[in-house]
């Protein structure tokens, strides 16, 4: 005799529910608007790239990416509530040059950034630009370094703050060339850049998109690009590595999630940045602010991260900054 048991009641009401609403989760992400955390105030270099990226990404998930704005302690702020969020897809983290620094520049950080933060793809990568005032004797890297051998402890850097990329690039300029500057920190690139148009600092690593236009205008002088390769945006300025060969010190910047966020939602994200990338509109975009599209995968993002880490790590340790 039948007892016309069908797959259904043998799996058990519950073990269905179970797996209808796994297949449901899978193909309904995203079901609702997604947090995007920048760790610093809106208007600049990171706020602007995820408020780019945001709303092409919004279209394409068919969900809202709102940008929340979490400024403090060097990015940190923003960082440890994406480590603490949950691991479901609705939170992202905008991750820079900073996660990678801070990792051994803060001594007490509550959370492993390489550990406790899953990366996602990249986004952009854009050279920092070794400037100076017009006045200042060099006019090149060479002379650069002459100057400063000649003249050890006289000469003034300026940095948008201790432990930034443009406090580090100069740091790695120092270590790789044996010279020997004044560092002097400012509360946010804008600050340093007026006392550097003014005369009153001598050089600055600054970030390439908030100094291109002074470059343009002959206000300030542009001795070097940071990255290995010469800038689209400023094809005649050489790289730092055309004098000091190694030298490498760029700003990368994309999207990472907390530890534990499902690999199907990192693999949709993932491939819907990388689209956003290669839209022809996008690469215009990010070369008008003199970066290129780093599309990666999520593990090469991840190995980015990392070597980037360890990198500064050495660099840190030779700059002596550490943050309570």
């Amino acid at each position: 005799m039948s007892f016309g048991l069908s797959r259904r009641s043998v799996l058990g009401g519950g073990a269905m529910a179970a797996l209808t609403h796994g297949a449901a989760r899978a193909e309904a992400y995203p079901s609702r608007p997604i947090r995007w955390i920048v760790g610093y105030p809106p208007g600049g270099t990171t706020d602007v790239l995820a408020r780019i990226i945001a709303d092409p990404l919004s279209k394409r998930l068919g969900q809202n990416v709102y940008i929340d704005n979490r400024p403090g302690a060097g990015n940190n702020i923003g960082t440890k509530l994406a480590v603490n969020a949950d691991p479901d897809g609705y939170t992202l983290l905008l991750v820079n040059p900073a996660n990678g620094i801070n990792a051994s520049l803060y001594k007490n950080l509550s959370f492993n950034f390489v550990r406790d933060i899953a990366s996602i793809a990249g986004i952009t990568r854009s050279p920092n630009i070794m400037e100076v005032n017009p006045k200042f004797p060099a006019k090149t890297v060479s002379e650069f370094i002459e100057y400063c051998k000649a003249n050890p402890g006289k000469v003034n850097m300026a940095s948008s703050g201790i432990g930034t990329s443009v406090h580090m690039s100069g740091e790695l300029f120092q270590a790789m060339t044996g010279t020997k500057m004044v560092h002097v920190p400012y509360r946010g690139a804008g600050p340093a850049l007026t006392d550097l148009l003014a005369g009153n600092a001598d050089v600055l690593f600054d970030n390439l998109p908030s100094s291109i236009g002074h470059v343009r205008s002959g206000a300030l002088r542009a001795l070097a690009v940071t990255t290995a390769e010469r800038s689209p945006a400023l094809p005649d300025v050489p790289t730092v590595a055309e004098t000091v060969p190694g030298y490498e010190a760029s700003a990368w910047f994309g999207v990472g999630a907390p530890k534990n966020t499902p690999a199907d939602v990192i693999a949709r994200l993932n491939k819907e940045i990388n689209e956003i990338l290669d839209d022809p509109a996008m690469v215009k975009r990010l070369a008008d602010l003199g970066g290129t599209p780093l599309r990666l995968s999520a593990a090469e993002f991840g190995k980015l991260i990392a070597d980037e880490t360890e990198k500064w790590r050495k660099v840190v340790e030779f700059s002596g900054a550490k943050i309570e």
